[in-house]
């Protein structure tokens, strides 16, 4: 059964996540809405648009891949938003950064575990390249 506390403790964990996560979303939002009104965001998009072209992606589709894979799902999905992707590019990236996010801290993790790290970052980028390649000949 729900109580009022059960209910309250619930109102709150949901605030305190919210706030977490808009700790990186608004300002990875904000940057890449800025560099693309800088026109910066163009020029990275220019200079990775025949990498991205082979996933069916647009070259500034590059920019969250490479903050998802730096830093976390988040940042990734955040620096999606400004770009107006279509449905199957959007999945195409989130697809990509579902495999392939946050690898300096998790390499860390896999370290501790005695896994080799650079062999199970290599791993995932490539199955990370892999699935966007195949869902974007399937779906794009």
């Amino acid at each position: 059964m729900i109580s009022i506390d059960t209910f309250k403790r619930g109102l709150n964990k949901g605030v305190t996540t919210l706030i977490e996560l808009s700790k990186i979303l608004i300002p990875v939002y904000v940057i890449v809405e800025l560099l693309a009104i800088s026109g910066v965001l163009n020029i990275i998009s220019n200079f990775f648009e025949p990498v991205m072209s082979v996933f069916g992606l647009p070259g500034d589709a590059s920019l969250p891949l490479v903050l998802g894979a730096l830093l976390n799902v988040y940042a990734g999905i955040s620096a999606m938003l400004p770009l107006n992707l279509n449905v199957a590019q959007a999945t195409t990236v989130a697809i990509m950064i579902s495999i392939a996010h946050n690898l300096i801290n998790e390499s860390v993790v896999i370290k501790k575990v005695n896994v080799n790290p650079f062999l199970s970052a290599i791993i995932r980028i490539v199955c990370a390249l892999l699935c966007g390649f195949v869902y974007s000949k399937l779906f794009s």
